[in-house]
């Protein structure tokens, strides 16, 4: 994710020495600095003079990354990225810090068509706000929750929502596959249909299900197709896998946020 940051934001018009990035692996760092042109150093050995810190390491990382970074804030703008870490933990390990914006992006990000929700704390200011946006939005569009608990929600969306259109779209292709048609025919026609499909509702200011009624024609194909996913309660059982997402989003905060 961070490494779609950085394309992004380059594209967007940064130049590489506005960025600079702490990694521990040596082996990332080169990769980072022969890709990008930036700067790439093992550790925060520096006063930092950039207005914003970008946190995005994993989960269970953060205690630690956080308590390298506090004596070293100024008052910067934080912005974190990093799953079911919750915004009062972090300030707690940040000694006091409450500038945070904390943010869930998703893996299309990597294209440049990712989309993140993004909470503010009472400490942000519309500038805040403003370059956050900015910065996420190198990589896609954006989404504020007024509530910190409804990122859980956009967790169990957008964050891992990815996935599930992969899971359909492996059923399509076996499906093609079991009809007749070869592995590269059944992943063409999966795929471009997810694309079409998502372009022309992107485009459309109609709900999703009175697009799905215009192609569902009575007794027709779609019908009969729709009808055996009603038999098995498919809508009920996706809604409850996001609501199962939800809760472990939840979860792991409770997890990680303990000392």
């Amino acid at each position: 994710m961070a490494t779609a940051l950085i394309g992004g934001l380059l594209q967007q018009g940064f130049k590489p020495a506005d960025l600079r990035v702490v990694e521990v692996s040596e082996e990332a760092r080169a990769r980072l600095q022969q890709q990008f042109g930036i700067s790439a150093v093992a550790a925060i050995n520096q006063e930092i003079p950039e207005d914003a810190v970008l946190l995005a390491v994993k989960p269970q990382q953060m205690r630690a990354a956080a308590m390298a970074l506090r004596v070293r804030l100024k008052g910067h703008l934080v912005i974190s990225i990093a799953a079911g870490i919750r915004t009062a933990d972090l300030t707690r390990w940040l000694g006091g810090h409450e500038r945070i914006v904390r943010v869930m992006p998703n893996t299309p990000a990597l294209i440049r068509a990712g989309v993140s929700g993004m909470y503010a704390g009472a400490a942000i200011k519309q500038a805040d706000r403003d370059n956050t946006q900015n910065i996420l939005g190198a990589v896609g569009g954006v989404v504020w929750v007024r509530d910190e608990a409804d990122i859980d929600a956009v967790t169990a969306i957008s964050g891992s929502g990815p996935a599930y259109v992969f899971y359909f779209i492996e059923a399509l292709e076996q499906a093609a596959v079991d009809l007749g048609l070869t592995d590269v025919q059944a992943h063409a026609l999966a795929v471009q249909t997810f694309v079409g499909a998502s372009k022309l509702a992107a485009g459309s200011d109609e709900p999703a299900a009175l697009l799905r009624a215009r192609v569902t024609s009575r007794a027709g194909t779609t019908e009969a197709a729709l009808s055996a996913m009603e038999a098995g309660d498919v809508k009920r059982r996706i809604m409850d896998a996001v609501r199962a997402a939800a809760r472990r989003s939840k979860e792991l905060g409770d997890e990680f946020g303990r000392d």
